[in-house]
C-alpha cells in the first residue's frame, strides 16, 4: 500500500535537507584567527586616555611570568592611592597586545572601595605584555606592565 506524502512530511523533509546543506556550507568556511598587534593596543589606550600623558609607576600587576594555559590567567592590579574623596582611583583599565580585543576590562572604583586593588582571571592569546592604566581623580593616568609567557594559547577563533 502506497502512502501519500502529506504537506507536513514534505516540509519536514525539505527543511532538514536544507539545514544539512547549510551546515555543510558553513563547515566549509575557514575562520581565520584574529591577529592583534601592539599597535592595536596603542590605539585602544589612546581611545581611553586621549592626548593625556601616561606616567609609568603607581600601578603594579601581579600575574605569573609563565602560564601553562592562556584560558585562565590570574591577574591582580594594585594602584598606590590613599583612596580618599580628594585623591582616589576612578578606573583601572587592562590592555593586552596580542589578544583579539586589546581592551580587556575596565574596573570603575571610587573612594568607598578603600583600596585600589582588583583581582580577576583573563584569557591570553599568546605570550605578550599586559598593561594596566589607572585614571586618578585628578585626571592623571598611571601605568604598569608585565610580560607573560603562555605555553597553551587561548582566544583562538580557528579551533576545529
Amino acid at each position: 500500500m502506497e502512502r501519500s506524502t502529506s504537506r507536513r512530511d514534505f516540509l519536514h523533509a525539505t527543511g532538514l535537507g536544507g539545514l544539512a546543506a547549510g551546515l555543510g556550507v558553513a563547515s566549509a568556511v575557514h575562520v581565520r584567527p584574529a591577529h592583534a598587534t601592539p599597535a592595536a593596543m596603542h590605539d585602544a589606550v589612546r581611545q581611553v586616555v586621549g592626548t593625556a600623558r601616561v606616567t609609568p609607576g603607581r600601578v603594579k600587576l601581579d600575574l605569573p611570568p609563565l602560564s601553562e594555559n592562556g584560558n585562565t590567567v590570574p591577574l591582580t592590579v594594585t594602584v598606590e592611592s590613599p583612596m580618599t574623596e580628594a585623591d582616589h582611583v576612578r578606573v583601572i583599565h587592562v590592555f593586552t597586545e596580542k589578544n583579539p580585543r586589546p581592551d580587556v576590562v575596565a574596573f570603575h572604583i571610587g573612594p568607598r572601595a578603600g583600596r585600589a586593588n582588583i583581582s580577576t582571571r583573563i584569557r591570553l592569546a599568546d605570550t605578550q605584555t599586559v598593561t594596566a592604566i589607572a585614571q586618578l581623580s585628578d585626571g592623571s593616568f598611571w601605568s604598569g606592565s608585565a610580560n607573560v609567557v603562555v605555553t597553551l594559547a587561548a582566544c583562538l577563533e580557528d579551533a576545529p
